[in-house]
């Protein structure tokens, strides 16, 4: 489960944003245009034909707390790969595939795992989870190799699309570690597998990387937050109106709304992302609670 946008925001994150959005704009040559998808709703030139994109606008859920039965209006959802999708609508198929579980650093060769200069393993502190070290082709083949098993399973079970997290682990390991470049290339490996199996992917947050997603074969963008810190226009720049908004604020909520909920999907839900009839369980769209 993942709410990461709302606790993820530091000065510093935000700092390396703003700069590195500004040198992406200089190497894009401010062309927006030639990263935004098909209107049809298809992947982008280079990309399968049979690969449909979410659709645009469309009514959207994120269970990836628990699965239950999509709300009224809902088409798109979300949830962990481990679970079955919902039948009959777009489901979108959620992997931690830059950092481990918690607890599952074991399950990973232990040279794949990220280590500082102690030798000891660097941690996303916020969520106990150890980060993967994608410094190198050789181990992001290797790393690939294990998530590419999970984006398979997606395919199995009949998801269209899959959400692959943690894209911005490289803002949040010691300076210099790990660089926009390795979260690029790495991402660039799942997009490739997912296109051969016949899925979408999306990019995960991370607006300084949204003008590179033609270059990764980035197809849509999940993000949280957008409302809350003003990117929206960040990820449609990119994105076209392919962008699907998780907001978990009033505030965030209200900015969404007003500034791109005639365009993309916009929800709010609670952080934990409690089962609906479960308390704390919180959905709502830019027409109201639901």
């Amino acid at each position: 489960m993942r709410t990461r946008g709302f606790l993820r925001r530091s000065s510093a994150a935000l700092a390396v944003s703003a700069v590195l959005s500004l040198l992406a704009t200089a190497c894009s040559g401010g062309d927006a245009a030639t990263g935004t998808p098909s209107p049809s709703g298809k992947a982008g030139k280079g990309e399968s034909a049979e690969i449909a994109l979410p659709p645009a606008h469309a009514g959207f859920d994120y269970q990836l707390g628990a699965p239950y039965p999509p709300p009224a209006g809902v088409s798109v959802v979300a949830r962990d790969h481990t679970e079955r999708p919902a039948p009959g609508i777009y489901n979108i198929c959620y992997v931690n595939a830059f950092q481990a579980q918690p607890g599952a650093e074991k399950e990973w060769d232990a040279d794949l795992l990220l280590r500082d200069g102690s030798g000891e393993v660097v941690m996303d502190e916020e969520w106990g989870e150890a980060m993967l070290d994608v410094r190198t082709a050789a181990k992001r083949e290797r790393i690939a190799r294990k998530v590419n098993t999970w984006i398979d399973a997606c395919a199995a079970k009949g998801y269209r699309a899959v959400d692959p997290d943690n894209y911005d682990s490289y803002t949040r390991a010691p300076r210099g570690l790990l660089t926009a470049d390795d979260a690029k290339a790495f991402l660039s490996l799942l997009a490739a597998h997912a296109h051969a199996k016949g899925l979408a992917i999306g990019q995960k947050n991370t607006a300084e990387l949204a003008p590179f997603r033609k270059e990764v074969g980035a197809d849509f963008a999940v993000v949280e937050e957008c409302g809350q810190y003003d990117e929206c226009g960040d990820y449609t720049a990119a994105f076209g109106d392919h962008v699907i908004v998780i907001e978990y604020t009033g505030q965030g909520m209200e900015r969404a709304c007003e500034g791109w909920g005639d365009r993309i999907s916009v929800v709010r839900r609670d952080l934990d992302l409690v089962a609906r009839g479960h308390e704390g369980h919180h959905y709502e769209t830019c027409d109201g609670i639901g």
